[in-house]
């Protein structure tokens, strides 16, 4: 079963969101690592110095490296401004 991490730069992301996006994407993530293979719900990013894949919810975005069984998330935020 897959369990995921937030790096410091990726909590720092996540408190700067409104309460209810917050939320909204904590409730996602736990949804993808109930399923037996989060990695389908993912995109490989094309540009991998961001890391590896990413999860869509809704207008953000979670940008995140698989370590094993973990998935360590590096960054989020919208989908306008996490790629820059």
């Amino acid at each position: 079963m897959y369990s995921y991490e937030f790096r410091p730069q990726a909590i720092k992301d996540l408190y700067r969101l409104p309460a209810d996006v917050q939320r909204k994407i904590i409730k996602k993530l736990d949804y993808f690592m109930a399923s037996n293979k989060p990695l389908t719900f993912a995109h490989r990013l094309i540009n991998v110095e961001l890391g590896e894949y990413r999860f869509r919810v809704g207008e953000y975005r979670v940008i995140f490296d698989v370590k094993g069984e973990k998935i360590i998330i590096l960054t989020l935020g919208n989908r306008r401004d996490v790629y820059k």
